[in-house]
């Protein structure tokens, strides 16, 4: 099927649930910001028909979103910590209805859509833990990434996460953009894939734990954290 994206911004805001409602009508995906900024994508005839009264559009690439969403309104916060333990991994956790919902991701997070990231869920932490940083025994934890983050999807959360499928949207200082949490293996430690969402944050072939391996607190690496001193 054809398919066609636009972008506009209607100058004003805008009713938002009523607009993704509209749109979930005429089968558009794309999101739309309460201060009227939208982006549609399906076929021609709905997206034009849904973008009508928005002002001047701008034709753009199709970014391959699974619904239409409201940008801009935050769900709460979300960090990265990198953790030296038995084994090295980067702890990536949401807050969900006051806990922090955490998942242990091996090889960290990553801002290029084609690489599927191994992410095992772990225990719920508290807000208060999303602070730590410093050493624990012979390992150590630093704070690599944070910021806030919206919901998205079609299904409430938390009940998207219980389903097996969540997407989300962070404001970080490293990471941005679209992501998706997919579940691939039930059971007592689930396993799910990490994916950065095809979107203007994108960066394929990048490595952004490589290019960018300090605390966003501090400024240390996790080497210059567990580095001897005498």
């Amino acid at each position: 099927m054809k398919r066609k994206a636009l972008r506009a911004v209607a100058g004003r805001a805008v009713d938002a649930e009523a607009v993704a409602a509209r749109a979930r009508e005429l089968g558009v995906l794309g999101w739309v910001r309460p201060t009227g900024e939208i982006h549609a994508e399906g076929p021609p005839d709905a997206v034009e028909a849904l973008i009508a009264g928005f002002g001047d559009a701008e034709q753009v690439r199709v970014e391959g979103h699974e619904q239409f969403g409201i940008r801009g309104v935050s769900a709460g916060v979300f960090v990265v910590q990198e953790h030296q333990a038995t084994a090295h991994h980067y702890d990536l956790r949401l807050e969900v209805e006051g806990v922090m919902r955490s998942w242990a991701v091996p090889k960290g997070p990553s801002l290029d859509p084609a690489a599927k990231r191994l992410a095992v869920e772990v225990e719920d932490h508290s807000l208060a833990h999303n602070d730590f940083e410093g050493t624990l025994g012979d390992g150590g934890v630093i704070i690599w990434d944070r910021g806030t983050y919206e919901q998205g999807g079609r299904v409430a959360w938390p009940e998207a996460i219980e389903r097996g499928h969540a997407v989300f949207v962070l404001h970080g200082e490293k990471l941005r953009g679209g992501f998706a949490l997919q579940r691939t293996r039930p059971g007592a430690k689930p396993q799910w894939l990490l994916i950065k969402r095809r979107d203007e944050e994108a960066q394929p072939g990048s490595d952004i734990v490589g290019e960018r391996p300090e605390s966003v607190v501090s400024g240390r690496t996790l080497a210059d954290l567990l580095e001897p001193h005498g």
